[in-house]
């Protein structure tokens, strides 16, 4: 229970930094993960960031309507292949620096467990390679 309350509040954190900026920190990491990774199945970014499918979908369609992502191959079942278009790119660079604020008071508030959380996550395999 604690662990899930710790969770949602830092989530709470960062969506407040990004707010602004008309993005989660759900989607931004979306974001990122296809910069990383590049174009691939919408599988694949679940697999990376270990998202249930549902929730993929649901934020990919969000950012495929604001321009963020684009099909690059789809069909009857729906996107087959997701790619980060220029204005994609460009909302991670917007994000930046509100971001880093918001990873700075999340290290503040959490202390010490910051350095836990790194070790529990790499041992996790995250972040994961492309």
């Amino acid at each position: 229970m604690r662990i899930r309350l710790i969770g949602r509040t830092v989530t709470s954190l960062y969506d407040g930094a990004l707010e602004p900026h008309g993005v989660t920190i759900a989607q931004v990491n979306l974001l990122a993960a296809l910069g990383k990774v590049g174009p691939c199945p919408p599988a694949r970014l679940g697999e990376v960031l270990q998202l249930e499918r549902s929730t993929v979908s649901r934020n990919l369609r969000l950012l495929l309507k604001q321009g963020w992502i684009e099909a690059a191959a789809s069909d009857a079942k729906g996107m087959r292949e997701v790619v980060l278009t220029d204005a994609g790119r460009a909302k991670i660079e917007s994000v930046v620096p509100d971001w880093r604020q918001a990873q700075e008071r999340a290290a503040q508030l959490l202390g010490a467990g910051v350095t836990a959380i790194r070790g529990i996550a790499s041992d996790m395999g995250y972040p994961p390679s492309a």
